[in-house]
């Protein structure tokens, strides 16, 4: 399993949620890309997702990530538990606005990373939260 397919893996496993939910969702193509999927939401407003997959417990990289005050923009984080391989563990995902990942960001010498011990500590609130994306199709 190569890092593109954990991440194309995770793209899909958030667009499948997001339809199951009801939402008009749609992916983005390219591989170096901000937005990876976008939510056309009821007010004719669109939501922009980012997601971040790992196969792994580990932390989700994130030296290309820009920190937004935008309240219509979310990061999906998604990890797969380390079963990737095995389709009846499902995977775990946070859902975090854009405005509120600031404070599980930690950045080292080399490189940045959004903690994931922080994220599991002070971001319980965020787990399987997908109704924070599904409000903001219909407000």
């Amino acid at each position: 399993m190569t890092p593109y397919n954990t991440n194309l893996a995770a793209e899909f496993f958030v667009l499948s949620m997001l339809h199951r939910l009801g939402a008009d969702a749609a992916l983005t193509l390219g591989n170096k890309k901000a937005v990876d999927i976008i939510v056309a939401n009821e007010n004719r407003t669109i939501t922009t997702i980012d997601v971040k997959g790992l196969a792994g417990r580990y932390d989700w990289p994130a030296d290309n990530i820009r920190l937004l005050q935008n309240t219509q923009h979310f990061y999906v984080l998604v990890s797969f538990e380390g079963k990737i391989t095995d389709p009846l563990s499902p995977p775990s995902a946070w859902i975090i606005p854009a405005n509120e990942l600031a404070q599980f960001i930690h950045k080292y010498k080399t490189r940045t990373v959004i903690s994931r011990a922080d994220v599991k500590a002070k971001g319980q609130y965020f787990l399987h939260a997908w109704s924070l994306i599904i409000e903001q199709k219909a407000s």
